[in-house]
């Protein structure tokens, strides 16, 4: 093996950085223990002292009650008026100190500690704050993410249709403050309150011009009810769209976004999201971008307003005065004041709310107060003036925008400065020309939804429409507001009505089992390769541990998002990189059995193991592109580790086992492939297997027609990813585990639940299908009838104490019934990624074996177990005792038996064609039994070590992921069969039926 150094120095430092860069996942665990420590230990102090403060308070009470009855009695003569009114004082004093600590739950204690070190510097120069954002991230079914409701508001919509005449606007406004309802039921009562005031001629005026030819003049109030009601689903769908482009352009890795009812709600998850402030901002800006003018203290000639900085003097007194009170602080004396360039204050981002305050019980001589969006190195913001010379109109609003983009330039030292380039239209071309012209010398701010931006000094004319925002931008900030910009203003605005951090869907609970389970499955790997290759297996374990630190690695160095698909990819990885292993080795003893010396035998079992290995990995690196390109969500997590893992696997396996062998063999000691009990393991099977091919047809076909039979008349159960369901999000009086309320669920309704963890412990969101039939009936569960048999179970669980929570309606903080949270278009993605991946797969084997006939066996034994796995999920679905839902993770779960399938019988077929090009001439049904039984071995060591894996995670790793490894399990097994039984005799009829026509060809052309 040449160039042994460089192989030996980049692995070294491939794993060193590995190393390095996984170090910080175990940083960012050690702080959020000692967070969790300092919750519970504060909590717990909190607690003693509320109690000796409701001590405190009882007796100053007692002593308060005392003296107002004395000062009762004695009227005028009352002399301890002051001794009262310090009791009073120190009462109200202890409350509000008692209000402060009862508020402070765990949570809350812990948030707090975790954002006092979120900006110190704790591992080698790196604050906490950068520590998390270089730790693995877990995606929303691991570990949790945001989880944010938006509210599409109809209200403004219909304001923005309606173009009332100036007689009745009076009458337009009162009727939307005076709806009830919400969504459509807005638009109906906002309808009949209007149409009551002014009659359905006024109702056409009023929306003629925005509803254009949708209406008419002899439309009535119902037919102008169904053009509004039809706009109000296109806003949302196009508040929808927007709001799903800003995220795929955030690079949130498998986000969750979904409508939920009809009434104007999305439904944001974003799993292992670092900053939340980051995601509110993007998710609620509307792109409501102003120019506004700044007070200055140096006017220019033409201005009208010369003065209008000394306009603020005996204003910013006042707030000085009451930044002292409310900071208790004399230091914060000068805390307002003139900082020049309209900058009025400079506060650290903690004190913003307080400073917040302070300014809404002042009143401002023209003055709007805005916040700089960004705080410097030091944490400081920036308070910045806005004259308000309109009326609260600004002087220059964004729809004037036409694109925007991000500027790179350089300022030296290898830096860059970005900034957000501006074109705008005709009409904000003349106007901007002009501000800019009456604003020379003076500061005009760029404001976006209220936050300034950049308030850059006019040094000149601007014309011809094109400005820049400039605001010292990192990149990922300059991509965030031309993201927002470039997606346009929501057609309704949307806010945020309930934002919650989410808990694993699998429990924490479940996460252990799973955890346990895959640890479990690893080591019996290691097992089964030391116990099977004996001195070469410790090599191929050596192996596996580095590619399972590479991989890691390589997943937290690209940003990666791990998730239940992503963990498919690494099960899949993980038996690929076994198989690697068993493929050389096996080629290594056929050497050795061929009577060649060892080093001779190692250089020629890999040379000769290369082919196949390279084909295997190259037909599952297809799939894993193809799925990457078209595919979203979910199916884009599993394609990125199944391809980092394939080429960690490829290093290791090849590179560092050889490079074991080879320093071995130099130093003159023995390596063992085998034992007494492996060395002639399947080594003199002479099977048939073509001869066979019939039954094996039939059998298969038996199966094929009875998996299409049930899933043409039985059909599925879906999970909610694909038919919507209901969401209720219950409170519970006691903190419980994820999987004990699905527990209850299951036995209640007899279905499998998804049930997470939604802010604390004690609190569930439930996720149901919509249809849920009654035992024994055709009948279904109404919404009230599920809430109810909810709140009884949890109360004969002793969830719920009666005594605490007396109606179902304590208990339930939400019910709603969700639409299905992959999109029809995602769902047509992950198809069409799924079928041109077989196209691929069929063009690649085509081609590389350099005949169709190759690509067709390959593609119909994948299409023969797909179809088997699938009609089990619909044949068995009900009757089995764990979760067979088609949802995201049956996507995960096909996928990867896609990848695993063709990769053995790729193998197969490597062979056939290394013993065609031995033995040309000899038969080809021969020569396929010969490679069939010589890759035997090879393929039941790699499905036993594959299903090792599954089998530890099936009875391990909990009942959420418990579906997935079943139907790995059955992938493994008919994908194993249909290598050797169906798509290798499948190209071999092909084959021959190809050569006996070209042979009758032949015969008529010579006669």
């Amino acid at each position: 093996m040449q160039s042994k150094g460089a192989i030996r120095f980049v692995a070294i430092i491939l794993a060193v950085a590995s190393l390095w860069v996984l170090s910080f996942t175990g940083v960012s665990m050690y702080w959020e223990n000692k967070a969790e420590d300092y919750a519970a230990e504060t909590f717990a102090q909190n607690k003693s002292k509320a109690e000796i403060l409701n001590e405190e308070i009882k007796n100053l009470n007692g002593q308060i009650a005392g003296l107002e009855a004395r000062k009762e009695a004695e009227g005028a003569e009352f002399t301890q008026a002051a001794e009262l009114d310090s009791l009073k004082a120190a009462a109200e004093e202890s409350a509000d100190e008692l209000d402060a600590l009862l508020v402070m739950s765990e949570q809350k204690l812990e948030r707090h500690f975790v954002d006092s070190i979120s900006h110190e510097k704790i591992y080698l120069g790196y604050t906490y704050k950068d520590v998390k954002e270089r730790e693995i991230n877990l995606g929303l079914d691991l570990k949790g993410g945001m989880n944010i409701m938006l509210q599409v508001q109809f209200e403004d919509l219909v304001k923005a249709l309606g173009n009332p005449a100036e007689s009745n606007v009076a009458a337009f406004n009162e009727a939307i403050a005076a709806e009830a309802g919400s969504g459509n039921k807005f638009i109906e009562n906002f309808v009949n309150n209007y149409t009551a005031k002014v009659g359905e001629e006024a109702l056409f005026t009023t929306f003629e011009k925005s509803l254009g030819d949708k209406i008419s003049k002899n439309s009535d109030a119902a037919e102008i009810t169904k053009a509004l009601k039809n706009e109000s689903e296109s806003a949302i769908n196009n508040s929808f769209n927007v709001l799903r482009n800003r995220i795929d352009r955030f690079g949130v890795t498998s986000p969750n976004i979904q409508k939920v009812g009809e009434d104007g709600r999305i439904l944001v998850e974003l799993p292992g999201v670092k900053d939340p402030e980051r995601v509110r901002n993007l998710l609620k800006a509307s792109a409501n971008l102003e120019f506004w003018r700044t007070f200055t203290t140096s006017p220019s000639a033409g201005d009208n307003d010369a003065n209008r900085f000394e306009k603020l003097t005996g204003t910013l007194e006042k707030l000085n005065k009451e930044a002292v009170k409310a900071f208790n602080d004399d230091r914060r004396a000068n805390m307002f004041g003139d900082y020049g360039n309209g900058c009025i204050a400079r506060v650290h981002e903690q004190d913003t709310a307080t400073v917040n305050k302070i300014l809404r019980k002042a009143r401002y001589a023209e003055m709007i107060p805005m916040w700089s969006f960004k705080a410097d190195d030091n944490h400081i913001v920036e308070l910045v003036a806005i004259y308000n010379a309109n009326k609260g109109r600004a002087d220059l609003g964004g729809e004037v925008v036409t694109e925007a983009r991000v500027q790179t330039s350089d300022y030296g030292r290898g830096g860059s400065a970005y900034s957000v380039s501006m074109t705008m239209n005709a009409e904000g071309a003349n106007k901007w020309k002009r501000i800019t012209e009456q604003s020379i010398g003076q500061r005009i701010a760029i404001v976006l939804d209220g936050m300034v931006y950049s308030y850059p000094n006019v040094n000149d004319v601007i014309s011809g429409g094109s400005s820049e925002i400039s605001g010292d931008f990192t990149l990922e900030e300059a991509e965030d507001l031309a993201n927002v910009l470039k997606s346009g203003k929501l057609p309704a605005p949307a806010s945020i009505i309930q934002e919650q951090i989410v808990g694993p869907s699998l429990g924490a609970r479940s996460i252990k089992a799973g955890l346990i389970s895959f640890v479990i499955a690893f080591v019996l790997v290691l097992i089964y390769m030391i116990l099977f290759y004996h001195g070469a297996g410790l090599v191929a374990d050596l192996a596996l541990l580095c590619n399972v630190l590479l991989l890691l690695g390589s997943l937290v160095s690209f940003h990666a998002v791990l998730t239940l698909p992503g963990i498919a990819g690494l099960v899949l990885t993980l038996g690929m990189a076994v198989d690697a292993n068993v493929i050389i080795y096996e080629r290594v003893k056929e050497e050795l059995r061929a009577g060649k010396g060892l080093s001779k035998a190692i250089a020629d079992g890999y040379s000769n193991a290369y082919s196949a290995i390279i084909d295997g990995q190259l037909t599952t690196i297809i799939t894993g592109v193809v799925l990457f390109v078209f595919g979203s969500g979910p199916v884009q997590g599993f394609a990125t580790t199944l391809i980092i893992g394939i080429v960690t696997s490829i290093l290791t396996s090849i590179f560092i086992t050889r490079l074991v062998f080879d320093d071995r063999v130099c130093k003159g000691k023995n390596v063992t492939f085998d034992n007494k009990l492996t060395r002639n393991f399947l080594q003199n099977t002479h099977v048939d297997f073509i001869a066979k091919r019939k039954f094996s047809y039939i059998f298969s076909g038996a199966l094929i027609i009875i998996s299409i039979a049930s899933i043409c008349f039985k059909g599925f159960t879906y999970g909610v990813d694909f038919m919507g369901g209901r969401s209720i999000v219950v409170e519970l009086d006691k903190n419980v585990a994820a999987e004990e309320v699905r527990k209850v669920i299951r036995s209640e309704f007899n279905i499998t639940p998804e049930v997470k963890q939604f802010g604390g412990e004690n609190q569930m969101k439930i996720t149901m299908a919509n249809d849920i039939e009654k035992a024994g009936t055709e009948e279904f569960y109404t919404d009230e009838e599920v809430s109810t048999t909810l709140y009884n179970a949890f109360i004969k669980n002793g969830f719920v104490d009666a005594a605490q929570t007396p109606a179902k309606e304590d208990m339930i903080k939400s019910a709603d019934k969700v639409g299905a949270s992959i999109a029809e278009d995602i769902q047509r993605d992950a198809l069409i990624a799924v079928f041109i991946a077989l196209i691929a797969i069929f063009g690649y084997i085509a081609v590389r074996f350099k005949g169709w006939t190759w690509g067709l066996g390959g593609v119909l034994g994948l299409a023969h177990t797909a179809i088997i796995v699938i009609g089990f999920f619909s044949l068995f679905t009900g009757i089995l005792p764990f979760n067979l839902d088609i949802d995201q993770t049956f996507i995960a779960a096909i996928l990867t038996i896609i990848g695993y399938a063709i990769n053995d019988t790729v193998v197969i077929f490597d062979r056939i064609r290394e013993f065609r090009g031995q033995h040309p001439n000899a038969d080809l049904k021969a020569t396929t039994n010969e490679a069939l039984n010589s890759t035997l071995s090879r393929t039941m060591n790699t499905s036993v070590t594959t299903l090792v894996v599954m089998l530890a995670i099936a009875i391990f790793g909990g009942e959420v992921i418990r579906g997935l490894s079943i139907a790995l399990i059955l992938g493994v097994v008919i994908g194993t069969y249909a290598s050797i039984f169906i798509a290798t005799p499948i190209m071999f009829d092909a084959t021959n039926k190809i050569a006996a026509k070209a042979d009758k060809k032949a015969l008529k052309a010579s006669k």
